[in-house]
């Protein structure tokens, strides 16, 4: 270690601040350099594929047959569907980026021989860190002294039991502190680290949803049908004598129109705005997916302690034992706690004793910290006067266990304890030994912390909801009821200690007992695993929220695990979501936020299939009834074109969330686009019947007139498909509605002047435009129609509003 710290030019005081600086310039951040993707090569990459490959061929073709209006207009499509794509995808790598440097892991470092607290990319060779129970280690260290503490490398050599490390030791970067806590001399950083790299602490954030599985199944679907059609269309022409090579081009470009182009932009767009929206709420996803999980949670386990209750504890007055003042019970707890640890439970009990300056009295000669195993933190102190002692504090079950008065004292320690319970307290066993003896049990101090404010009022929100909230506490049975009662959740409390572990399969009367109950008490963290698994096999989605080391496993079985303000890193690399600020109300916030997000996928989903259904069927039946080609190739671009430009917006679109958990309803979906979609095809036809008819329209005109028909009519369909019920009920978002007008206005100025086909004139457009307007409302009401039909447990206007 001496050769280490001489090496170094380090000492265990640690490096000075300038030093640090220093050294950061020569050894570069604690971090690896991410391989960064050529800018060039991935916007090439979008015009490789399927959907690429089919413009290309439209293209080509139409350059063959010079088609040089087609080409240019097929070409401009192709361009910028891929710069689309690449600016938004880009715009999303940057929000998710930006998310994840708000996650970024935490060192305690001593620098100017003070302890502080600095990011883990900017540790150094030579300075000297704190490591405690649940941190994932910043970089390669070793141990200064005191005792051992338990690490797991699995993450990194694939050992499934925590290893030892003693003093001297190494520490690998990535590891994680299952138990103690240790000071350590950092040694290597970044890509000079013995595995390399630190633990990512929040997963890739690309990952497919259920939601996007079934969305992109939809897209398939669209996929299939519109070859089938075309197939259909190419095979009658070829019988009829057309021009192939006009037909085939004609054919690849309403493949490209009916095939969801942007939808991949549209959905990864919609999750990375909703993923900043989320941010603002202090709600940080670790993958995007998350999103649609917390959408449908309709339980969440939350734990008590600073989520539902302010994690603010206040002291009162302790229960004493063999003529010990309080004052110096109060004192024996503080000496076996550590205020830089900034643990809760700690700084309510120095912050209870009267004369601060009596703790300089005493020199705390070994510290054994807090651990999910022992339950209890323990000192050997010397006085002033030379006399040395130990002290310890922890659950009074445990301190009960350990102390040699256990049997003269039980019965009055308990009867104190189910006191401060029946109060709301929770209680602190303190023990004391002289000289090397055994310990005795002097005291229980009764600690106080509070519901938060709002929690009772948040509990209520969840319930209309459809979220259950269900209390998870390590706390006596007699303080969750208590608490549970001031919220208004049910007293219902179970004692999670009767509960088997993962292993153990629980009888019917028992797995019902887990579901119908308002919390669970004494619970340990292998509870919460089995709490989640049992009741995900009633087929609930679980929300669980979780802080520490050991609650990872049951954060990561969890639909949607929640790791709460303050967690520890392997808390927090085991969640779906971070949480930044404190309480319930945060949670049930992102819940809403989810469920906005998830509509507006729904919308999309709904849209996208009706107006793929409507221009496909109108093609085909005019081409094969009529001999007609209603719209030409070059139509048909352009609509796909300015379809797209605006539906990128319905991702920043106000909606209403629904008061229970959203689910994927291919039935309501499928039926409610078909039906939208057969309307719109019989509004067409209408169209075309009053054109040819009855108006006696050349069939240049003709075409002119159906192209703006599709454009304006298929930019309103949004408008319906984005409420349950009528339209007017939701007032869309600016940006949506002036979007929509927006590329309209160029559609009409297209069809009225004449760009690449026969000029309409105002009065045509404005015909095309009320007889849009009127069939859109009388598709309004054939909507709600089919949503009494396809969901009449439902009503339409059932939903809470935006906030």
């Amino acid at each position: 270690m001496l050769d280490m710290e001489k090496n170094l030019g380090s000492s265990p005081s640690g490096l000075s601040q300038t030093e640090a600086q220093k050294r950061l310039a020569q050894y570069g951040p604690n971090e690896i350099a991410e391989k960064k993707e050529n800018a060039l090569l991935k916007f090439l990459a979008y015009f490789w594929g399927p959907i690429p490959w089919m413009i290309e061929g439209a293209v080509v073709l139409s350059a063959a047959v010079q088609h040089w209006p087609d080409f240019f207009i097929i070409l401009i499509l192709l361009v910028s569907n891929a710069l689309v794509g690449f600016l938004e995808e880009h715009q999303a790598g940057n929000a998710i980026a930006a998310l994840k440097a708000r996650l970024a892991i935490n060192a305690r470092v001593k620098r100017d021989g003070k302890w502080g607290t600095s990011l883990a990319r900017e540790l150094v060779p030579g300075d000297v860190i704190r490591v405690r129970l649940g941190d994932i280690v910043p970089a390669d260290a070793r141990i200064l002294g005191g005792d051992p503490v338990e690490v797991d490398q699995s993450a990194l050599t694939g050992e499934s039991l925590p290893a030892t490390r003693q003093s001297g030791e190494t520490l690998y970067s990535g590891s994680i502190i299952r138990q103690g806590e240790a000071d350590s001399m950092v040694y290597a950083t970044g890509a000079n680290t013995y595995f390399g790299k630190t633990a990512q602490l929040v997963g890739e954030a690309r990952t497919t949803s259920h939601f996007q599985h079934a969305v992109l199944k939809i897209g398939d679907y669209l996929i299939i049908l519109a070859v089938v059609l075309v197939a259909m269309i190419i095979t009658v022409a070829l019988f009829r004598g057309d021009p192939i090579l006009t037909t085939i081009e004609f054919a690849l470009v309403l493949l490209v129109a009916a095939i969801p182009v942007a939808m991949p932009t549209v959905l990864s767009v919609t999750m990375a705005v909703g993923a900043r929206l989320l941010a603002k709420r202090e709600a940080i996803v670790t993958r995007l997916s998350a999103i649609e999980e917390l959408a449908g949670v309709d339980i969440l386990c939350s734990d008590k302690t600073g989520t539902l209750t302010q994690n603010k504890l206040t002291l009162g007055d302790p229960f004493c034992l063999g003529g010990i003042s309080p004052e110096q019970i109060v004192l024996y707890a503080a000496l076996a706690s550590r205020a830089e640890n900034k643990d809760t439970i700690d700084l309510a009990v120095i912050g209870g004793v009267k004369n601060s300056q009596s703790l300089k009295d005493y020199q705390v000669l070994h510290f054994m910290p807090f651990d999910p195993v022992h339950k209890r933190t323990e000192a050997a102190v010397k006085s002033t006067d030379g006399k040395q002692f130990k002290v310890a504090k922890g659950a009074p079950q445990v301190i009960l266990k350990m102390a040699a008065n256990n049997d003269s004292v039980k019965k009055p320690v308990d009867e104190a304890i189910n006191q401060f319970a029946s109060r709301g307290y929770r209680s602190l066993g303190v023990a004391y030994s002289e000289d090397g003896g055994e310990f005795q049990f002097v005291g229980v101090l009764p600690l106080f912390d509070p519901p938060r404010i709002q929690a009772k009022a948040t509990i209520a929100s969840a319930k209309q909801m459809g979220v259950e909230v269900k209390m998870v506490t390590g706390d006596q049975i007699a303080i969750a009821k208590e608490t549970a009662k001031q919220l208004g959740m049910g007293t219902n409390i179970l004692d999670a200690s009767g509960l088997g572990d993962i292993k153990h399969h629980e009888t019917a009367q028992a797995v019902e007992s887990i579901e119908k109950a308002n919390g669970f008490a004494q619970v340990f963290p292998e509870h919460k695993f089995h709490i989640v698994d049992v009741l995900q096999g009633r087929g609930h989605i679980v929300g669980m929220t979780g802080d520490g080391v050991n609650d990872a496993p049951a954060l990561k079985k969890a639909d949607c695990g929640i790791a709460v303000s303050g967690a520890t890193d392997a808390a927090r690399a085991a969640a779906s979501i971070v949480l930044l600020a404190s309480g319930l109300s945060v949670i049930i916030e992102a819940i809403k936020e989810s469920r906005k997000i998830f509509q507006r996928m729904n919308s999309y989903a709904i849209y996208r299939i009706a107006e793929t259904l409507r221009v496909l069927f109108f093609m085909t039946l005019s081409i094969l009834v009529f001999n007609f080609y209603p719209v030409t190739a070059v139509m048909i671009v352009m609509l796909a074109l300015l379809n797209d430009g605006a539906i990128l917006s319905i991702a920043y679109d106000n909606v209403h969330y629904k008061d229970k958990p959203e689910s994927w309803n291919m039935r309501l979906v499928l039926g409610i686009s078909t039906v939208l979609g057969v309307v719109g095809v019989v509004a067409a036809f209408g169209l075309f019947y009053l054109a040819d008819r009855v108006f006696h329209l050349d069939r240049p005109h003709i075409q002119t007139l159906m192209y703006l028909k599709l454009s304006v009519a298929g930019h309103m369909t949004i408008f319906l498909t984005r409420t349950r019920g009528p339209f007017w009920s939701i007032r869309p978002a600016k940006i949506l509605w002036v979007a929509v007008l927006g590329t309209q206005m160029v559609a009409t100025l297209i069809a009225v002047y004449g760009v690449f086909m026969t000029p309409l004139g105002w009065g045509w457009a404005a015909f095309v435009w009320s007889y849009a307007v009127v069939w859109a409302l009388l598709n309004d009401r054939v909507k709600l129609l089919a949503y009494r039909i396809f969901d009449p447990t439902q009503a339409p206007l059932l939903s809470k509003p935006s906030a």
